[in-house]
């Protein structure tokens, strides 16, 4: 493999570790207050996805409209979807709330199926984000630089908000000890509300990067994405939002490289996420920046 070449792959592996650390950084954010694996997670990506796919599409607005448009969206859904489904369930055991995640999964596949249709979608990619750019003898499509710098983007505003805002430290109160930081004052509901709201806007931007980089949305679009994410998650610490995107990045570059330099295995390329899952519970649990954490009961 010449120079050229593995840095082509290199850039691909990049953005596509962007996008799996995008939708990772909700998994570790409900899990870091909740304790909650929230499996429909990948399908609130889903449904970013086919938001700006009918802002750009139905509404016939530009595309730096409805892209923001379709994450404002999402975030509010994402809110629906905590305040019904896992709110009247959180004092109950965890059990119950995992269970009433893997159903909301299933409720909005099916329900995306029925309202969107099983037949996949072309997703229109702005037309400049479709031209060949040339560094030196390495050549890269535009969209892959543009999904790179607004997941930096958008990393940079999240570490803002978490680290300094009121909202962001009381967050992080909330993964320390919930029940403590409810007696200080804090409103604990209002911060719940607020975590999954940033989690599903970053996921719908996930979804929306995701759909320029492979443009085909479908209902069960969500499930793969979802799933590695979720690997990346656990990979870089579940319940570290640091250790997320340091986990999607590293999960992105490997999945890339590894059909890059052995193609024989590109048609074990998911196979290969999940052995990733496995061999990190066997050695290192808690991953690359997690810590051990008591379990909430």
């Amino acid at each position: 493999m010449t120079f050229e070449l593995f840095l082509q792959h290199l850039a691909n592996g990049i953005s596509l570790g962007s996008l799996y650390a995008l939708i990772a950084i909700g998994y570790t954010m409900v899990y870091g207050i909740l304790r909650l694996i929230n499996f429909a997670h990948g399908d609130v990506v889903m449904l970013g996805a086919y938001a700006a796919f009918y802002g750009a599409a139905l509404l016939v607005l530009p595309w730096y409209i409805a892209f923001p448009l379709a994450i404002l969206i999402t975030a509010g859904i994402g809110v629906v979807i905590e305040r019904v489904a896992y709110k009247p369930l959180r004092e109950y055991p965890r059990i119950n709330l995992f269970t009433a995640a893997v159903a909301v999964s299933f409720l909005i596949e099916n329900l995306g199926i029925v309202i969107f249709g099983g037949r996949p979608f072309a997703f229109t990619r702005p037309g400049f984000m479709d031209v060949n750019l040339s560094v030196g003898k390495t050549s890269i499509i535009s969209y892959t630089p543009f999904i790179v710098i607004t997941a930096g983007v958008l990393f940079a505003v999240l570490l803002y908000l978490v680290n300094k805002t009121k909202a962001g430290m009381a967050m992080r109160a909330l993964s320390k000890d919930i029940e403590t930081t409810g007696l200080v004052g804090v409103n604990t509901d209002r911060i719940i509300m607020y975590t999954f709201a940033l989690g599903s806007a970053l996921a719908a931007a996930g979804g929306i990067l995701w759909a320029i980089k492979f443009p085909q949305i479908n209902p069960l679009m969500g499930v793969m994405p979802g799933l590695k994410a979720f690997i990346a998650a656990v990979l870089g610490g579940i319940g570290n939002i640091p250790g997320a995107m340091i986990g999607g990045f590293v999960l992105g570059i490997s999945e890339i490289l590894i059909v890059a330099f052995l193609p024989n295995l590109s048609g074990y390329r998911d196979a290969f996420a999940f052995a990733i899952l496995i061999l990190l519970l066997l050695f290192r649990p808690n991953g690359i920046m997690g810590e051990v954490q008591a379990e909430k009961v």
